[in-house]
């Protein structure tokens, strides 16, 4: 079995974060596997090395131990972008030149329903398809002027080369058991960003291969997003790992942790005089609990 915790740079390490990499190191120690860690750092504006120091730091201070290298997505921006142009020379991608006002313009035009957005469970409208119809022509112009793009997923192409509008595919989820993926509900998702040359449903789904992950374990957020990675094993011709999105780490109120809460940091509690083992010990009996 071959796990992996994969955070972002961009702030010190919580609780929540600190469950996330316990489940995941756990798992493959019970079974004699492999765990790894990766460093999700394609934001320029947000990620800093002075952050990725302070995971290493804060998951030795945790007792976490990882398998060599470290992968860092900001050295993998070549990969993502090979296999952009593998999506993009079999027609299932176009440039999209909107921006989040003109969609919000389109949506409100047309009477739009809210719909799941394509990370969450949480409701947002759809794209509305604006740049799907644009020629050949003018999208190349539009290119060459510099004029700024990201780049969808054409679903609909998408869904008719894998053959899953008339064969379904599916994943297997821990908790819930088999699942049908149903990408379609997400709309033409972003595959790579205007500012970011890739997107994290295109770097995470390459990242397991990479990693070679059995196990994916993360948040119950990002469950949804899966019906999108299941799409993108299949047209890049990847394999299916098994999946366990974890429940969340929530404060007081309900709200899960995050990393603006300064007061949840490991280096925080450390200050406050806990023992690794400390956190340990409250992290996994949370662990026990929900699994």
């Amino acid at each position: 079995m071959i796990t992996r915790f994969a955070p972002s740079p961009t702030g010190y390490l919580h609780l929540g974060h600190a469950y996330a990499a316990l489940f995941a190191a756990g798992y493959a120690r019970r079974v004699g596997g492999r765990f790894y860690l990766r460093l999700e750092d394609i934001d320029h504006t947000r990620c800093s090395e002075t952050f990725a120091e302070a995971i290493f730091e804060d998951l030795a201070w945790l007792g976490v131990h990882w398998r060599a290298p470290v992968l860092r997505q900001s050295q993998r921006l070549e990969v993502y972008a090979q296999a952009l142009r593998s999506l993009r020379d079999r027609r299932l991608v176009y440039p999209c030149f909107c921006t989040r006002k003109d969609i919000a313009h389109e949506v409100a035009a047309a009477g739009g329903a809210p719909h799941l957005s394509e990370n969450s469970a949480s409701r947002g409208p759809l794209y509305p398809g604006t740049c799907r119809g644009l020629s050949v022509e003018v999208r190349a112009a539009r290119i060459a002027e510099g004029v700024p793009h990201a780049w969808r997923l054409d679903m609909a192409a998408a869904l008719a080369q894998t053959g899953a509008e008339t064969t379904p595919l599916f994943w297997r989820d821990a908790r819930r058991g088999e699942v049908r993926a149903a990408p379609e509900m997400f709309g033409d998702v972003v595959l790579a960003r205007k500012d970011i040359p890739t997107s994290y449903h295109l770097s995470a789904t390459l990242d397991d291969a990479a990693q070679e992950v059995t196990l994916v374990t993360r948040g119950e957020d990002l469950f949804h997003a899966t019906h999108i990675h299941r799409l993108l094993q299949a047209l890049l011709g990847l394999e299916t790992p098994l999946y366990h999105h974890h429940v969340l780490l929530c404060d007081s109120q309900g709200r899960r942790l995050a990393k603006r809460d300064s007061g949840v940091t490991l280096r925080a509690l450390r200050r406050r005089g806990l023992s690794s083992g400390d956190v340990r010990t409250m992290v996994e009996e949370k662990i026990d609990e929900n699994t």
